[in-house]
């Protein structure tokens, strides 16, 4: 005979793996940037760092006559004009804006989304009958990560294992030239007492870039510290609701007390697209 209590015991496990269910079958609307921020093929890059620093976005939508045609972002900053030694105030958008812009619709489901920024390589912008309706990006995938068998492997499989390591004395300039050529995105701050912390191209962006501050500065001044890490082994749902929670787009793995490696927004969405 069931009883009412058992009924209590299963009602909710229903609705758990209902809502579970509804989170797997997310759509790109439910989770895309609807403010999206536009610029010129003219503009400067100074002017396009600063817009994106002092808004804290990582890019911006090219319009051309009014059509959205090409999208420039903080890597295209960091790899295509500060590692080229090229001048920002020199350097006009479409010398490095990225084009075709990715393209989906708002009814794709996010894994299908999720895919698709794997497979071309870049945020996607979303269309809905010809007109730029908004943006995704990796952090608004993995906010929305579901708890499902794909999203139970273990980040050990898609950390970056080799881990770049700065002393808090270089200067932000220098470490800039290090993101820059080795196309990353955060190099990991030594600082006291055997302490560490992280400098981001974010931090690049917003705290320096936008607000025209001197790059002579050491990095050991500007990085976040203490630096937030997860255990290794830990799934991939894990590691993005922490990272979702602390606002933050790479985690350091740590092994045995030691950084065995470091996992980005855009690495979680890659083993969520297997």
């Amino acid at each position: 005979m069931v009883t009412p209590k058992d009924l209590g015991k299963e009602f909710p496990s229903i609705l758990d793996r209902a809502y579970k269910e509804s989170k797997r079958h997310r759509k790109v609307v439910d989770i895309m940037s609807r403010n999206v921020v536009v610029t010129t093929p003219e503009t400067s890059m100074d002017k396009a760092a600063k817009i994106m620093g002092e808004k804290h976005i990582g890019s911006l939508i090219v319009e051309k006559y009014g059509m959205p045609i090409a999208i420039v972002t903080e890597r295209d900053l960091l790899t295509k004009v500060l590692a080229e030694d090229m001048g920002l105030a020199d350097t006009n958008v479409e010398r490095v804006m990225s084009y075709p812009l990715i393209k989906v619709c708002p009814t794709t489901e996010i894994r299908e989304a999720a895919r698709t920024m794997i497979r071309k390589k870049g945020r996607l912008a979303v269309f809905e009958c010809g007109e730029l309706v908004g943006i995704i990006t990796a952090s608004d995938l993995i906010r929305s990560l579901p708890e499902a068998p794909e999203t139970s492997l273990s980040v050990d499989d898609f950390m970056t294992r080799k881990v770049v390591t700065v002393d808090r004395k270089a200067t932000i300039a220098s470490v800039a030239e290090i993101m820059g050529r080795d196309r990353i995105g955060s190099v990991i701050v030594t600082l006291k007492k055997g302490s560490q912390g992280i400098f981001t191209e974010r931090d690049l962006l917003s705290t320096f870039l936008a607000k025209e501050m001197p790059l002579n500065v050491a990095v050991g001044e500007a990085s976040s510290s203490p630096l937030i890490t997860a255990p290794a082994g830990i799934s991939i749902h894990e590691a993005a609701k922490i990272m979702a929670s602390r606002h933050i787009r790479r985690l350091p793995i740590v092994r045995d007390g030691e950084l065995a490696g470091i996992i980005t927004a855009r690495d979680l969405v890659e083993g969520y697209a297997k």
